[in-house]
């Protein structure tokens, strides 16, 4: 317990699934959490729940494909809690399994500019402040879809795949400045991620064609559990690395 004391952790996504996972643990851990949605009405809902548990927690909007948004959050991270010690780029949307010659221009524009512009963003915006402390981390959730190429649709799994080799770069670059940038990688997780998705056909088939090799779903908290041992002291020889999280999926 307490492994994340007096830190100022921001988790974008925070409202469901992994995200809203790691923002409950980590404040169970002691952070200061900045829960970041694009639902402000269920951002201010965990908040408060985090509360009422005697953790302290601000809920805000975002966006985090618009990059003003993100500057203002951010900000506002560092305003109520004097520093942004930890990124948790959770928020990503998936591209309803949609092969290469159906991906129109608006699908590919959507999909990057969320899952790739959105930790690009953040974590350009965060670099600020951590350099001046002189130590922080990131954490950048992408998916075994981002090391495998057959898990979703062609823009879904070019923008986790783009996403690790950022937090590579990331972490190589700032390791001698006190600064970690690492990724997890789930597999098959029960959230709410497919919640209004329309799959296409085809590319659902050919994408779930491997899922009966799949030893079973997992859970949001178990996720999270992993999240907070990369952000915490435990993993601080850990760097630009990618930790899959999958019951073993991806071994056979």
């Amino acid at each position: 317990m307490n492994k994340l004391t007096n830190k100022c952790a921001l988790i974008t996504g925070a409202c469901s699934g992994i995200g809203n996972a790691i923002a409950l643990l980590f404040a169970l851990e002691g952070a200061k959490v900045v829960v970041a949605d694009l639902n402000i009405e269920e951002a201010e809902r965990v908040a408060e729940q985090i509360r009422l548990q005697g953790g302290h927690a601000l809920g805000l909007k975002c966006d985090v494909s618009d990059q003003d948004q993100v500057k203002r959050l951010i900000d506002a991270a560092i305003h109520e809690f004097g520093s942004l010690d930890i990124l948790v780029n959770n928020a990503g949307i998936m591209d309803d399994f949609t092969p290469l010659d159906k991906v129109t221009d608006a699908l590919w524009e959507k999909i990057m500019a969320v899952n790739v512009n959105g930790p690009f963003y953040a974590s350009r915006l965060a670099l600020v402040p951590m350099l001046k402390q002189g130590k922080g981390v990131i954490l950048n959730i992408s998916s075994i879809g981002g090391i495998a190429g057959s898990r979703a649709g062609l823009a879904y799994t070019t923008s986790k795949h783009a996403l690790i080799g950022m937090s590579k770069n990331i972490g190589f670059m700032y390791a001698k400045k006190g600064i970690r940038c690492n990724v997890l990688a789930p597999g098959g997780v029960n959230t709410n991620i497919m919640k209004d998705a329309h799959p296409d056909p085809e590319g659902a088939v050919l994408c779930s064609s491997g899922a009966g090799s799949m030893p079973r779903m997992g859970e949001s908290e178990e996720l999270a559990k992993v999240a907070l041992f990369l952000v915490s002291e435990d993993a601080s020889f850990v760097n630009g690395e990618t930790l899959v999280a999958d019951g073993g999926w991806l071994a056979y």
